[in-house]
């Protein structure tokens, strides 16, 4: 039964420059986003480079993508949506994307930046759990973007 779980645990990874942050969104979306949805692991990336790398890593081993990327559009340097939007275009086919935002006004540079879903700040557990929810579920297919 281990191993059974084991399999169908979902890799996400989640990028912040703030620690704080990082742990409010795998605390917040809990070991299981939904009801009917795999566990899920993740690893964590304090900068775009680390994103980057974490990609490649995978790519190398040859394993699956990330299930789903949780980007911090508040992040100094190159932030969420502007490593977004790099990956959109870099990558052959980019994970799903829930971009952390901290203005409803970014909205548009979140559709520019082509993610799946945004969250609100202040982040809170239920939002970033129907967040994770819905972009598992653009992976699947079982539900358009939306925008």
């Amino acid at each position: 039964m281990t191993d059974q779980a084991d399999a169908a645990t979902l890799e996400l990874l989640v990028f912040s420059d703030d620690a704080t942050v990082r742990r409010q969104v795998i605390d917040g979306v809990g070991r299981r986003p939904a009801k009917g949805l795999s566990r899920v692991s993740w690893t964590e990336a304090a900068t775009a480079e680390g994103v980057r790398l974490a990609i490649k890593d995978r790519e190398k081993a040859g394993k699956a993508p990330f299930a789903v990327l949780v980007l911090d559009a508040e992040t100094k340097k190159l932030g969420g949506m502007g490593l977004a939007h790099e990956l959109f275009t870099e990558l052959e086919r980019r994970p799903p994307v829930v971009l952390l935002t901290a203005r409803p006004q970014d909205d548009w540079l979140a559709a520019w930046a082509k993610v799946e879903v945004v969250v609100p700040r202040p982040l809170d557990p239920l939002s970033l759990q129907e967040g994770v929810a819905r972009a598992l579920r653009v992976r699947r297919g079982s539900v358009t973007p939306a925008g």
